[in-house]
């Protein structure tokens, strides 16, 4: 089974978590989506935690999990944390393949999408 987590910071503001959410819905809804389940987790200041996500997916079968960082810029966060906290889960379990995909602000997409937000 094939998964992907949306990570997020999280925040104290619960209305901003439940936009990530409701993000990873739309992202689990598209009919060209590739993954068996889509998910979101936290950095921090929400749950699920990135470990606790990746371990939602391990014990659902997942045997390829992408976790893809929804933060614009790479910062401590992007280069340190979130790959330390999927590196925890990683060695613990070997067999599933966890990837880490570039965080969203490094898309060639960035550029074309901000413009057509400034022109709406």
């Amino acid at each position: 089974m094939k998964a992907l987590l949306i990570v997020a910071h999280g925040s104290r503001r619960e209305a901003s978590n439940e936009e990530v959410r409701a993000l990873g819905e739309a992202v689990a809804a598209l009919p060209d989506n590739a993954y068996d389940r889509v998910a979101c987790a936290f950095l921090e200041l929400a749950e699920p935690s990135i470990p606790d996500g990746l371990l939602q997916f391990i014990e659902a079968g997942a045997t390829e999990i992408t976790v893809a960082p929804y933060f614009l810029s790479a910062g401590r966060h992007v280069s340190e944390d979130i790959p330390a906290e999927v590196d925890k889960v990683r060695m613990k379990h070997p067999r599933v393949r966890i990837e880490l995909a570039p965080y969203l602000g490094a898309s060639d997409a960035m550029p074309a999408l901000l413009l057509a937000q400034g022109q709406r």
